[in-house]
């Protein structure tokens, strides 16, 4: 594959026998040329467990102190008499059976996060085959399954992410803007990491974190150490 004279110049700041630091790692990748656009700062953790093995599944949420960088269309399903409070909180979508119906027939996905309340999973459980592969579904793992519209609505807008395992046993997840401050950056990876950690389940045996790697959308990746 021809790469790009950016990404050329890239790679040549970087030692790709070296394992950085997490502080590292940022500073090399704030300094590398960067595209035209506000590039998302990408974490890859390869994990030591057994993705097939359900007692195994790795998933949780964290709230970034610094938030993603990215504005967040989120949608409510629930009961007619939780709409105003859903609004209220800044929910940009909100609604029951008819957004169920809108998702269904027209394809229709211009939100980025899904909250529902408990009664209301009975209809949204028709859509897991949609939201289910975007990673999208809420459940009440990830705190998305609530009672608590308002909390839950101003969490993911301040800058809540929920993480799941795939297929390959790796969550690759984006914590931030390379335009942010690397403390902030620094930042955002450390409470992302201790809420890797907690929900680690008693399952898992041997080293839970096999490999880790940062970069930028389009940058070359630095491994480092967590």
């Amino acid at each position: 594959m021809k790469r790009s004279k950016r990404y050329r110049e890239a790679v040549k700041v970087l030692d790709s026998d070296k394992i950085y630091s997490i502080e590292e790692a940022v500073g090399v990748l704030k300094n590398m040329p960067h595209a035209k656009f506000d590039e998302t700062l990408e974490l890859s953790v390869k994990l030591g467990v057994d993705p097939r093995q359900s007692d195994q599944m790795i998933r949780g949420s964290v709230v970034l102190p610094h938030g993603t960088g990215k504005e967040i269309k989120i949608i409510v399903f629930c009961e007619p008499d939780k709409e105003q409070e859903a609004k209220q909180a800044g929910a940009d979508f909100v609604g029951g059976q008819d957004l169920v119906d809108k998702i269904q027939k027209e394809n229709w996905l211009d939100f980025d996060y899904c909250i529902a309340t408990p009664s209301m999973m009975r209809v949204v459980s028709k859509l897991g085959k949609v939201l289910g592969p975007r990673g999208m579904m809420p459940s009440p793992k990830t705190g998305t399954v609530t009672d608590k519209i308002e909390a839950a609505v101003k969490e993911a807008k301040r800058g809540k992410i929920d993480f799941r395992l795939d297929k390959f046993g790796c969550i690759n997840i984006g914590l931030g803007k390379i335009s942010f401050s690397e403390q902030a950056l620094v930042e955002n990876i450390r409470s992302f990491v201790e809420a890797l950690f907690a929900s680690k389940t008693q399952a898992v045996k041997g080293d839970f974190i096999k490999s880790t790697y940062l970069s930028t959308t389009i940058s070359p990746s630095l491994q480092i150490k967590l």
